[in-house]
């Protein structure tokens, strides 16, 4: 994984996490890597990675069970639909308006490509 220096690494592997929560490569309910083999396949700290299970886990996506691991929590992939859809309207969109405003174009401009990229 490459790591960009304009957010913080946990984020990146959260966002990394949400990704194959939504793309239902983790399903709910399912055992995710160790926080050891997370680090180790990410080359990152261990404490990194303990800092994305911690930050999932209070954001209601995953949970641990005590001796066996982590988890997809049983609703992880609304919770993640929900975090991420924040992301998007709080940090995201306010870009696409500001450049959309300069450009002079409003949402109908978009339909055209949002439909070629949907199909």
């Amino acid at each position: 994984m490459e790591f960009n220096d304009k957010q913080a690494i946990y984020l990146q592997i959260a966002d990394y996490f949400c990704e194959r929560i939504l793309n239902k490569q983790w399903k709910e309910g399912e055992k995710i890597p160790s926080i050891r083999d997370i680090a180790v396949q990410l080359e990152v700290n261990p404490n990194t990675a303990f800092r994305t299970y911690n930050f999932l886990q209070d954001k209601g996506i995953i949970f641990n069970r005590r001796g066996i691991g982590y988890f997809v929590a049983e609703n992880g992939f609304t919770k993640t639909m929900e975090f991420k859809k924040d992301i998007f309207i709080q940090e995201d969109l306010p870009k696409v308006f500001q450049t959309m405003d300069m450009l002079k174009m409003n949402t109908k401009d978009l339909e055209k490509e949002y439909n070629e990229f949907k199909n």
